[in-house]
């Protein structure tokens, strides 16, 4: 077998990377990759990041030719034309938009609760902007009561992409924000969580311990 040709440029924790992730390993294009660890922040980028992909964010993905893809939604989009299975993001039709904007809503998840972890392990307690912090939980609260109230059954009937991004972000808040105790209030997306998460790509991709 020929040595993967694919640079992903990643790290476990990030619910980003995680996505690409969680793709690779259901369409069967795991070994086409070959994983670099990096750990950018906002006040200290990769130095090997940012010669490949200027912005200093991951995922990015380094192809044979040297050019570089970056970010997840580029990525996951690139490996979803690259595979003979049952497209995971949609090709046309209402349904493409639809599982679009689902998958939207939850990177806005990822986001806010990135920048809370940002803003609560990074900066100084003295410097925390409270009502900041308040409004991007309060985002990912509204985000998940959207979810538990008018999309399950569309989440329970296909593992595609916005099912992927879904449980990526509710992995990330298990992972980095057990504080915000999401299942209280959303009994039926808890459930599905549950269920889903047994998915052996979600499995094999869980964030590190501690």
């Amino acid at each position: 077998m020929s040595a993967p040709s694919l640079t992903l440029f990643h790290n476990p924790a990030s619910p980003f990377v995680r996505k690409v992730r969680v793709l690779l390993s259901e369409t069967g294009q795991q070994d086409r990759v070959t994983l670099q660890g990096c750990l950018p922040t906002p006040v200290n980028p990769d130095a090997q990041l940012v010669q490949d992909n200027p912005v200093g964010k991951i995922p990015a993905l380094r192809l044979a030719d040297g050019s570089v893809l970056h970010d997840s939604r580029v990525i996951l989009d690139y490996f979803d034309h690259q595979h003979s299975g049952t497209p995971l993001i949609p090709r046309e039709g209402a349904a493409r938009w639809r599982r679009l904007t689902l998958a939207s809503m939850a990177d806005a998840v990822m986001d806010a609760a990135v920048l809370v972890r940002y803003e609560t392990a990074l900066r100084p307690v003295e410097k925390h902007w409270d009502q900041w912090l308040d409004e991007q939980r309060k985002k990912i609260r509204r985000t998940l009561a959207e979810w538990e109230a008018n999309a399950l059954g569309e989440l329970a009937g296909h593992f595609d992409i916005a099912a992927i991004s879904v449980a990526c972000a509710l992995g990330y808040l298990d992972f980095r924000h057990p504080d915000l105790q999401w299942r209280l209030d959303n009994p039926k997306l808890a459930q599905w969580y549950a269920e889903v998460s047994q998915r052996p790509s979600l499995q094999q991709t869980q964030p590190p311990a501690g």
